[in-house]
């Protein structure tokens, strides 16, 4: 981190009541949900930011936020100077940097809901990387563009003589308004978001699109719907998978550790997770449970819903895996769906074709696993995946 390891960072997303164009559109519902919450949940989920600084002149708005009880958010009043259809967004950047102490400040656009906590990391790691005195979010964009010259137009980033194709041309580099990052002494000194040696983190091409109009938030929500629904499912191919693997505790179970009254453990198991694994079996997909425990209460669970294989007590589970496919030739890897929680699983998460955790997965696991549940572990989770699998063999 060439020296800045300490360095510290706020989130500060300013909205204010009194959009023009599509009213309130701040908390106007997008996919479910008012649209500020998209980018609040990737500035929260964000580790290396400490705060999220949410800055609004109406109540509306604050009652809204309030109601997310997301981690790290704070709501603080945005001056009514600042908030006006003339004022700048620095305004309000600078309101809050006169009185609240940071080091670094990320402005976040709640008007960009395809912004994700990965686009943040990797902003903040390349801008502390480069010592960057400030840095931009960018997509790159493959358009030729042109400008006025009175009656006619002339080319600005190419030379029509010399048209290159698509596939030959690195383009060129657009804002898309999803963050920017400076310090607070450069916001206080320069009165801008951006200053000096500015460096940039490139996002998806599709995260080009900022809601500022009817038409803008039409195709922003076909965008985010698509990846809520596919989360990284495109391309898989379900009718390829013929086993299920899923570890125990934090997947079909929650993490709670419960004991009776006479020191017997307990465990709370899903009732909707059993016909998953019904209805998965019916379907022809063989299903194993793989748990580092060895206690009666998983395998009188996986007596009851006729599992195909349980092995418990399992340490090394991907070494104990190549073993059990060299045995069982019909199995492979790349025939597998594999659901795990915790660190444990990380390396069957990344052999298996397929993998899947739970909603409070650790994020280890998450970054790695092609696909995170709605649902936590022991609510439901597995059910989520053995419908996913079995739809997606019928759309297939």
């Amino acid at each position: 981190m060439n020296g800045q390891e300490n360095t510290k960072f706020i989130a500060f997303i300013p909205v204010r009541g009194g959009s023009k164009s599509i009213p309130l559109k701040n908390i106007k519902m997008f996919c479910g949900k008012p649209l500020v919450y998209w980018t609040l949940k990737a500035a929260s989920e964000a580790s290396p930011i400490e705060k999220v600084y949410v800055a609004t002149d109406d109540d509306r708005i604050k009652h809204t936020v309030s109601k997310f009880n997301l981690p790290k958010v704070v709501v603080v009043d945005r001056g009514r100077h600042t908030a006006t259809d003339n004022a700048t967004t620095e305004s309000a950047m600078l309101d809050f940097a006169e009185k609240h102490d940071f080091e670094n400040i990320l402005l976040v656009q709640a008007t960009s809901p395809l912004l994700e906590k990965e686009d943040l990391e990797g902003g903040i790691f390349r801008y502390i990387d480069d010592r960057a005195d400030s840095l931009l979010s960018v997509v790159r964009q493959k358009r030729f563009i042109w400008q006025a010259s009175g009656s006619f137009a002339q080319p600005v980033n190419y030379d029509p003589a010399i048209r290159p194709r698509r596939q030959d041309w690195e383009g060129f580099l657009v804002e898309n308004g999803a963050f920017y990052i400076t310090s607070r002494e450069r916001l206080l000194q320069s009165r801008c978001r951006i200053s000096g040696n500015t460096s940039f983190y490139e996002m998806k091409e599709e995260s080009y699109f900022e809601i500022d109009e009817e038409s803008d938030w039409v195709i922003a929500e076909q965008l985010k719907q698509k990846h809520s629904v596919q989360n990284g499912l495109s391309g898989v191919n379900f009718n390829r998978i013929n086993l299920l693997i899923s570890d125990v505790d934090g997947v079909l179970t929650d993490t709670g550790m419960y004991y009776s009254t006479s020191g017997e453990e307990l465990k709370k198991f899903s009732a909707r997770d059993g016909k998953g694994i019904e209805l998965l079996k019916a379907a022809g997909i063989k299903v194993m449970f793989l748990t580092s425990e060895d206690i009666s209460i998983v395998s009188n669970r996986a007596k009851k819903l006729n599992i195909d294989f349980l092995f418990m007590g399992i340490k090394d589970k991907k070494h104990f895996l190549e073993d059990f496919f060299e045995k069982h030739s019909e199995f492979d890897f790349s025939k597998t769906a594999y659901v795990g929680d915790d660190v444990n699983d990380l390396e069957g998460i990344r052999s298996a074709y397929f993998s899947a955790t739970p909603s409070d997965g650790v994020e280890q696991v998450k970054r790695s696993a092609v696909y995170t549940c709605s649902s936590k572990g022991g609510h439901g989770c597995i059910r989520e995946v053995c419908d996913l699998i079995l739809n997606g063999r019928t759309n297939g």
